[in-house]
C-alpha cells in the first residue's frame, strides 16, 4: 500500500499491510496391507495437497487483482485525505481471511498474502516491498490461530487478529501521519477508522469465505 502502507520506517512495507494433534505432523500411521504387512502413511497438519495448494494460488491471485487497484487509490488519497487512504486498510487482511477460514490449515493465510503480493509486485510501483507488506498485514490473521496451534477455529478468533493489527498500525503509523500534531479528538478517530476497517474486512472475509464453503470449494472441515 501506499497511504495504507504509510506506517513509516517502522514497518516493514513497500510506502511510508481441523487440525490433528501436533505430532501427527510427525506421526505414522500404519495401514493393514493385503499380504498382512503393514505400509507406513505419513500425514499431518503442515502438509498442503496439490488441492489446498491450488485453492491458495487462485485466493493469492484474486486478492493481487484487488490490492493492485486499491494500492494506487491509496497512494492518491494519502497526500489530501489520509483518513479515507486509511479506511481501505482492512482489504489488505481479506485474502487471508478467506484462506484461514475457508481451508483451515496452518500458514495458509501467509501463503496466500505471499502469493497476492507477488501479483502486486509489477503493478505497485514499490516492487518486492509489496510482498512485505502483504506479509505484514496477513501475519496478522494466522497471530491468534498460532498461539493456539492451529488447534481451534471460532470465528472470534479472525476478530482478534483485527483488533490487534487495528491497534499495531495506527501506532507503527503515527509518525507518517503525524499524528502527534494532530488533536486528541482526531487521533481517536483515526484509530476508529482503521478498527472499523480492520474488523469489516474480516467480517467480509469470513463472508465470503463461508460462502465459497457452501459452493463446494475448500473440501471437508476441520474440527
Amino acid at each position: 500500500m501506499s497511504g495504507t502502507d504509510a506506517a513509516g520506517d517502522a514497518l516493514p512495507t513497500d510506502a511510508p499491510a481441523h487440525m490433528d494433534a501436533p505430532g501427527d505432523a510427525l506421526a505414522t500411521d500404519t495401514v493393514a496391507g493385503t499380504a498382512g504387512t503393514s505400509a507406513p502413511r505419513k500425514g499431518g497438519r503442515f502438509r498442503f495437497p496439490t488441492a489446498i495448494l491450488l485453492t491458495c494460488a487462485a485466493l493469492g491471485v484474486a486478492g493481487g487483482l484487488l490490492l493492485a487497484p486499491a494500492n494506487w487509490i491509496s497512494t492518491i488519497l494519502f497526500p489530501g485525505l489520509p483518513f479515507v487512504s486509511v479506511a481501505l486498510a482492512g482489504l489488505w487482511l481479506l485474502p487471508s481471511v478467506i484462506a484461514l477460514r475457508l481451508l483451515r490449515r496452518p500458514l495458509v493465510g501467509l501463503l496466500v498474502g505471499l502469493l497476492a503480493g507477488l501479483v502486486i509486485v509489477p503493478f505497485s510501483g514499490y516492487g518486492f516491498g509489496s510482498v512485505a507488506t502483504n506479509l505484514w498485514w496477513a501475519a496478522f490473521t494466522e497471530l491468534p490461530f498460532l498461539f493456539v496451534l492451529w488447534r481451534y477455529w471460532g470465528t472470534w478468533m479472525h476478530y482478534v487478529g483485527a483488533v490487534v493489527v487495528g491497534i499495531v498500525y495506527p501506532i507503527l503509523a503515527w509518525a507518517s501521519f503525524n499524528l502527534g500534531d494532530m488533536t486528541v479528538g482526531v487521533r481517536i478517530a483515526f484509530f476508529a477508522i482503521t478498527m472499523a476497517s480492520c474488523l469489516a474486512g474480516t467480517a467480509l472475509g469470513i463472508l465470503i469465505a463461508d460462502r465459497l464453503r457452501r459452493a463446494g470449494v475448500g473440501g471437508r472441515r476441520r474440527p
